[in-house]
């Protein structure tokens, strides 16, 4: 059967299954996931929960280590039980579920065009934004929690008729949605913003004002419900460790004796006067650097910034001249009331993109609606709509990068020295760029890792408690570098990697289809004959014995003049260079030996 004679309905049924299973593809065709938060504290936090190594530590992840680590137990689970790339899958089908939950979105808002194409195209542009595709695979948190924010907003609309009634439907629809939205943000707190727009929004529902605080109310209490699931415990582990739930953030409100009494708020991305709040989507759609750390395109907050203030001329316009129908119905004033509360709520306490990924998946339903309230006819909203979106996909097609490495046996892997007294020695961790941390889930358990002024909020009392850590070791200290390394020898891999997948490795026909490559395109290797009619792939002579020695006693020299400040003495001469990886992609790092003076002792 013709995929053209397919009903809407049938289309959307393969899509819900077709659209998840080709977002696993893609998170497999992307590689290892690689970003900067996992080799910081994704990894480190979980491997530090299951043994035992909160407050055993101290913060070799800099505050991050203390962040919950409950979202990241499904990857970390998902890497004992399968392969890397089977784990890459199942993450990118998971993240591939949004699709499933912007298209019931849709439908609840599409009003007579539910059952019609429109819903799929909208979910379908919901998930190609370059904020999600970035994310796609990887253990950033956004794409994955945005299914409890997608979700919580489902329920409140498929129960609208419910939320108006008194009764039990009415009280578990709130509920209900509040605990999904409770989950999300206890799994990352950033999602509160979405928890307090929404709740918002519930008092703009088309309802007398005391059930529309009635609604508010049980919906709030689901979200205390939810996060007290997922993030409960952790609070009160940190409030039992340290005396402040969130600790070390929001130590300036529970005044922990273990942290300065600071937010750790980053308050870098946010606009700095009124005039840049007031010009903020215009201001990062042009300057990307403004709201994020890799390349996005962002055209689309521009757009919708305007849609919604032509949206509002025309309602003002269309009151003047005493319209009496609406051009929206409640439903659709209400998701937009919502999405223009969840964007004002994250301009003014983060501002980072990372965090806006739910609103931009939702963004192609919001320009589609927004162009319904002011074209004049439901044929030209539709027309206008499909070009915007069209042009605005285009314009976003380059996809951020936040960092992936070729697949390789294992995703984490390193080559660790003996220590002849692991228990008796201390790791200093004193470089917070490139993260180092994931690094420790591979040394020796008994061995005792210290971030040296890395931005941890360090109070007198937290120095006192790392004076006391390493006193209490009598053995060899250490100090945990990062090192450079032969970036050809990744490339090289790579090659190597494809070429033994095509099978041009094994055998004298395949060596001479590589010879046959090499010779018509710029291999950039040499091609090396083994015994028994194999061949390698080799680095080109000029790329072979590089001096790695140098930059690396650079990068010891820059340490210690930085450890001597905290009285640390670190023996540069004894510095030496071993190999790990991400995936297949190599990370060099340094082991140096180290003496606190009289003042650690």
């Amino acid at each position: 059967m013709a995929l053209s004679s397919l009903s809407a309905n049938m289309k959307a049924r393969i899509a819900v299954v077709l659209v998840p299973i080709l977002f696993g593809l893609f998170s497999v065709i992307i590689g290892q996931d690689d970003n900067w938060d996992l080799r910081n504290y994704h990894v480190y936090n979980v491997y530090a929960l299951l043994n035992d190594r909160i407050g055993y530590d101290l913060a070799p992840a800099r505050f991050q280590t203390f962040f919950n680590p409950t979202i990241d137990l499904l990857y970390y689970g998902l890497n004992l039980a399968l392969s890397p790339v089977s784990a890459g899958f199942v993450m990118g089908v998971l993240h591939g579920l949004n699709f499933v939950l912007l298209l019931a979105i849709g439908r609840q808002l599409a009003g007579p065009e539910g059952g019609g194409r429109w819903p799929l195209l909208l979910a379908l542009a919901g998930v190609l934004g370059p904020g999600f595709r970035g994310e796609l695979g990887n253990t950033m948190g956004d794409n994955l929690t945005a299914l409890l924010v997608l979700g919580a907003l489902y329920v409140l609309l498929l129960r609208w008729e419910a939320l108006a009634a008194r009764g039990g439907r009415a009280l578990m629809a709130a509920v209900l949605a509040g605990l999904l939205m409770g989950l999300g943000a206890g799994l990352k707190l950033t999602n509160a913003l979405y928890a307090i727009a929404l709740c918002l929004a519930c008092l703009g529902l088309p309802l007398a004002w005391p059930r529309r605080l009635g609604v508010a109310l049980l919906f709030g209490i689901g979200v205390l419900a939810g996060m007290a699931v997922t993030g409960g415990w952790w609070f009160l582990k940190m409030w039992q460790l340290f005396g402040n739930p969130t600790f070390p953030q929001f130590n300036d409100i529970f005044h922990s004796p273990w942290a300065l009494e600071n937010g750790v708020i980053d308050t870098y991305f946010r606009p700095k006067n009124w005039l840049e709040y007031l010009q903020w989507p215009f201001i990062f759609g042009v300057n990307w650097r403004r709201v994020t750390e890799v390349a996005h395109q962002l055209g689309m907050w521009p757009v919708l910034y305007v849609l919604f203030g032509v949206a509002a001329l025309a309602a003002l316009w269309r009151r003047a001249r005493g319209a009496a129908q609406a051009v929206l119905d409640p439903r659709a004033c209400f998701f937009l009331l919502f999405f223009g509360l969840a964007y004002l709520v994250w301009m003014r306490v983060f501002s980072i993109y990372r965090y806006l990924i739910a609103l931009e998946l939702l963004a192609p339903l919001a320009i589609w609606l927004l162009w319904r309230s002011i074209a004049v006819t439901p044929k030209a909203a539709r027309r206008l709509a499909g070009v915007t979106l069209a042009v605005l996909l285009v314009c976003a097609v380059p996809t951020p990068k936040w960092g992936n490495a070729a697949w390789g046996e294992r995703n984490f892997s390193a080559t660790v020295p003996a220590f002849v007294q692991p228990e008796q020695s201390v790791v200093f961790i004193a470089q917070p760029d490139p993260p180092l941390s994931w690094l420790t889930t591979m040394f020796q358990p008994q061995l005792k890792f210290i971030g040296v002024d890395m931005g941890f909020p360090e109070s007198d009392a937290w120095r006192t408690r790392m004076r006391r850590a390493v006193a209490e070791r009598s053995g060899q200290h250490y100090v945990l570098l990062s090192a450079v390394k032969d970036e050809k020898l990744d490339s090289l891999q790579n090659k190597r990697v494809a070429a033994e997948w095509l099978g041009w490795t094994k055998d004298a026909s395949g060596c001479a289809r590589l010879e046959w490559l090499g010779r018509h395109v710029r291999l950039q290797a040499d091609i090396r004959h083994l015994p028994g009619g194999a061949c390698t792939l080799e680095l080109l002579a000029q790329h072979r014995n590089i001096d790695l020695e140098t930059p690396n006693r650079a990068i010891a020299d820059a340490a210690a003049a930085h450890l001597a400040r905290h009285g640390i003495a670190l023996d540069v001469a004894s510095c030496r260079a071993h190999p790990a990886a991400v995936g297949s992609r190599t990370y060099m790092y340094q082991l140096c030996r180290a003496t606190p003076d009289a003042g650690w002792r």
